[in-house]
């Protein structure tokens, strides 16, 4: 991805000091309270599934928690963050619609605040730096919109994505998708599939995906010399579609391929896989051999 990540500023952000910040008690700005309501109605409808359960309706959040977070790694992470590979627009857009109902933004905010953190990993530039802490690095960082323009400044490395109308209107309907789609599930199958469904199956991508920033930048294991923080945490491979390893990620953020080993689960590249073996999935990265010595411990 290269250009896309790495500014000319990045270095001078790695001396960039501040002090401590107010957590809770700060001005909260109306999208702050926004994605503070949809978490916590997701975890309230969780707590509230034991009550309404239903075996069908848990499998459909299992179901749900499966396809939205694949379409968040598939589309949100390697395709528009990092263009690891590149799809047809008549299959790009679908995987990134479906990535909406994993409620975690619309693609132009999640792709800017990826592609930071690539930019400005560890730093206090960091959009969700695991040196202010595990649950800043977790969740806290998704409340403060303030603090991330302050450290990041404006959305402008997103501009291929500005300049596309599908992700211009995903912006501005997101709301309106996201509702319509809880209200169909709750005609279709009631409170069960409301509290299991959006419920269970949006905690259970919501934890996935946050993990990544949270405990991969803690515990786990460096297979390559990438200067910061990040590791591979085996255990979550499969949770997490191939993300948590982390650290091959961050030695090749281009590459589309984060399970490097054969042993090392990547559900995310197995569709790529797939995909390119269609013929449907172009340009697919892999790191070189002169890439991998030159990120490798020295011996």
């Amino acid at each position: 991805m290269g250009d896309t990540t790495k500014g000319d500023d990045s270095s001078q952000s790695k001396s960039l000091r501040r002090e401590k910040r107010a957590y809770f008690f700060r001005k909260w700005t109306r999208i702050d309270l926004m994605r503070a309501s949809a978490v916590g109605v997701v975890h309230v409808l969780c707590l509230l599934a034991p009550f309404n359960f239903k075996w069908e309706a848990l499998q459909f959040g299992v179901m749900l928690a499966i396809v939205t977070s694949l379409s968040i790694t598939f589309s949100y992470h390697r395709n528009l963050t990092h263009r690891s590979f590149k799809l047809p627009k008549w299959l790009e857009y679908p995987f990134a619609y479906s990535a909406l109902f994993a409620l975690q933004g619309h693609p132009i905010d999640w792709v800017s605040t990826h592609r930071f953190h690539h930019q400005f990993t560890d730093s206090d530039r960091d959009p969700h730096s695991p040196i202010e802490g595990f649950w800043f690095s977790h969740v806290f960082w998704i409340f403060d919109t303030s603090y991330i323009r302050e450290k990041c400044g404006g959305r402008n490395n997103v501009m291929d994505l500005k300049q596309q109308w599908f992700y211009r209107f995903l912006r501005n309907t997101i709301g309106l998708h996201i509702l319509t789609f809880w209200g169909l599930v709750y005609f279709w199958g009631g409170l069960p599939y409301l509290t299991c469904g959006v419920g269970v199956g949006g905690a259970i991508g919501y934890h996935g995906t946050w993990l990544i920033n949270s405990a991969c930048h803690i515990w786990g294991s460096q297979a390559w010399n990438t200067k910061d923080t990040s590791r591979n945490v085996w255990w979550l491979g499969l949770f997490t579609m191939g993300e948590s390893w982390h650290n091959n990620h961050h030695a090749f953020e281009a590459s589309a391929r984060h399970g490097l080993e054969w042993y090392q689960v990547d559900v995310t590249w197995y569709l790529i896989r797939f995909f390119q073996a269609l013929g449907l999935a172009t340009d697919v990265k892999l790191p070189t051999d002169a890439q991998k010595r030159k990120m490798a411990f020295a011996r």
